[in-house]
């Protein structure tokens, strides 16, 4: 988990003197997909990495599309993903007042302006600027307020410099527009409320964001926003613009290649911390290192390892990463995900009896699985109810003389003292000696009638975990 921390290091892109303020901004019309969980996942290390702050906002000034559910759905993805934000979320809708306030002020400086247009002048009038190819200037710009209609409605307008626009990009580097590109940007719509740019410049500037790390589909959005920082004498935040997350195939991800909420991921099986350490690789690097733990993601994230090309989904290199993390993974939190999971389910065994099994079988089986949900079937040897029907090779495995062998070995194992892994493995090995015949024409037979044929790991192992009394009763259903 992505924690709040004290650490200092070295700073790049910052001023030593500041401390960094990073932010994630959602819109809540949907859930929290994986483009926004990455990018918040980079807001919150490099804010970690440099001893500052990670903030959360909720873009919900759009009040047709903003629903509460989709807010909750993206406090639940970024709680589960494990990245805390430090303080209260804040809400853009309930700063609108705030936004109005700078509003004035840049008309009181005659950085912006009231437009008297109406719909159809704006269209005739931006067809003309397109024509002549330049962006939309109102002429109300140059015009005394006075000359307005009584009772006119206007929206209010940013007065657009004459001059053009230069950022340096932490990711794409020096990148600058010219003037003609700018219209004369809405600030408040005729009904008083604030847009997109304003508010975000506002929002930023009090909030005392220091870096903002967003998708370069917001790289325009950074032009506009940086001639509003410098009309208001407010510093411009560093920049660092990272390229859309493609599907496998190079094409803009969509739902059919994997653009999916989070909790999607949770139900695929995926554990947090493996989602967060494919994330990170995902359009970063740092030397050939593919596999972090979370403190080592901490040291090591900062904007030089963002790349400018587009990073490509890949689930299995995804399913890989996890792999890493299941084998790390706690057995008793694997249990409690597991059976969280599997709740309900009345195909399988979920007594208490079953869990502990689970529990016993975990540290060996959580190695041969990638996901949570492939835990399911390297427990299926557990979890199966009884008794079993056994088809296909399994049936013919149990033939009449396996069946006399297996009865034989019944007697054997009633009166087994060592029930460990190790004492079984010997005494198995022992009574094939003892029918003189290979190992195989005593382990198939076993593997069929205590397992059902799943798959299952070493047969001493796989009666080590379910106990004399559930070996000898599996044996009797068979025989």
């Amino acid at each position: 988990m992505i924690a709040p921390t004290s650490q200092r290091s070295k700073i790049s892109h910052v001023q030593n003197s500041t401390q960094v303020i990073t932010r994630f901004a959602p819109s809540p019309t949907g859930f929290l997909h994986i483009g926004g969980a990455r990018t918040a996942l980079f807001c919150s290390l490099f804010a970690r990495h440099h001893g500052g702050q990670f903030k959360l906002r909720i873009e919900d000034t759009d009040r047709a599309r903003s629903t509460d559910e989709a807010v909750e759905a993206i406090l639940e993805g970024l709680a589960w993903l494990g990245l805390n934000w430090d303080g209260d979320v804040v809400s853009q809708f309930e700063r609108a007042d705030r936004h109005r306030a700078v509003a004035t002020e840049l008309l009181q400086t005659g950085k912006a302006f009231k437009c008297y247009c109406t719909p159809e002048e704006v269209e005739s009038l931006r067809e003309a600027a397109f024509a002549e190819g330049r962006a939309l200037r109102s002429p109300w710009r140059d015009r005394d307020p006075s000359q307005a209609p009584d009772g006119a409605a206007f929206v209010v307008r940013f007065r657009a410099p004459e001059d053009g626009v230069e950022i340096e990009d932490a990711v794409q580097g020096n990148v600058s527009w010219a003037a003609k590109e700018f219209d004369d940007l809405i600030l408040l719509r005729n009904d008083g409320a604030p847009t997109y740019n304003l508010a975000v410049v506002v929002d930023d500037h009090d909030m005392g964001v220091t870096h903002i790390i967003r998708g370069d589909d917001h790289l325009t959005n950074a032009a506009r926003q940086t001639q509003i920082y410098r009309a208001l004498g407010w510093d411009v935040p560093v920049f660092a613009h990272i390229p859309l997350i493609h599907g496998p195939d190079g094409k803009k991800l969509s739902k059919r290649h994997g653009a999916l909420g989070v909790e999607a991921y949770r139900d695929m099986g995926y554990l947090p911390e493996g989602l967060r350490n494919y994330l990170l690789r995902l359009g970063w690097a740092k030397g050939d290192q593919e596999l972090f733990t979370d403190e080592e993601m901490v040291e090591a994230f900062d904007l030089d390892g963002l790349n400018k090309a587009p990073a490509r989904l890949d689930f299995d290199k995804m399913a890989s990463v996890n792999a890493f993390h299941m084998k790390r993974a706690d057995d008793a939190r694997l249990t409690d995900l597991f059976w969280d999971a599997i709740a309900g389910r009345e195909d399988l065994r979920t007594d208490d009896t079953a869990r502990a099994w689970v529990f016993k079988a975990m540290g060996t089986i959580k190695d041969r699985a990638k996901t949570l949900a492939e835990i399911e079937d390297q427990t299926a040897f557990l979890l199966r109810p009884r008794p079993f029907k056994l088809e296909g090779k399994q049936a013919k495995a149990l033939n009449d003389e396996a069946r006399e062998r297996l009865s034989r070995l019944r007697d054997v194992l009633a009166g087994q003292a060592d029930w460990s892994e190790a004492g079984l493995d010997a005494r198995l090995k022992s009574f094939a000696e003892e029918e003189a015949v290979g190992f195989g024409k005593v382990g198939m037979p076993l593997r069929a009638a205590v397992t059902g044929g799943a798959p299952a790991p070493d047969m001493s192992f796989v009666l080590a975990v379910l106990g004399r009394e559930e070996t000898l009763s599996r044996l009797d259903d068979q025989l």
